[in-house]
């Protein structure tokens, strides 16, 4: 079951979304401000037994314009603290994709905490420029039925790469 607004009010008033907007409030989502901006500076792996995340770079911005093809890791003004009955899925905002790029994320685990950080890509031959501040994604809460497990992974806290 996803989260209607007033069951999303009533978790925000117990703590699920730190620097909450009333304004980011729609009908079953809420959204998501940009915050941080960071440039890859290094190769990766992503192995069996092995990863290396990318070295990168905090861009000092207030208006950032992405050139086409052009690939950075975004992060949300918003903290979440996901409960153990809780996961999030990220979306798209329809405003990014109708202006040709595209944002890559993940599940957001019961139990995790912090800052999201997800990938934004401009995939069309044109210019985007964002702000600082800019509603860039939507966050919808579902019921996790029966016994899980919490977060207990590399990115707790927020943690970029």
């Amino acid at each position: 079951m996803i989260l209607g607004r007033s069951a999303i009010l009533e978790r925000v008033s117990e703590g699920l979304i730190e620097d909450f907007s009333m304004d980011s409030v729609g009908g079953a989502g809420y959204d998501l401000r940009l915050d941080k901006i960071y440039r890859l500076n290094s190769d990766s792996l992503l192995g069996v037994s092995e990863r290396k995340t990318p070295e990168v770079s905090d861009v000092e911005f207030e208006s950032y314009t992405l050139a086409p093809g052009e690939y950075v890791l975004v992060e949300t003004l918003e903290k979440v603290n996901m409960p153990s009955d809780l996961l999030a899925r990220v979306l798209n905002r329809s405003s990014v994709f109708r202006c040709g790029c595209s944002l890559f994320n993940a599940v957001v685990d019961p139990g995790f905490c912090g800052t999201l950080t997800f990938g934004l890509k401009n995939l069309s031959e044109n210019a985007f420029t964002v702000e600082r501040g800019a509603r860039i994604a939507q966050v919808v809460f579902e019921s996790v039925g029966g016994e899980t497990v919490e977060y207990d992974g590399k990115y707790q806290g927020g943690k970029v790469v």
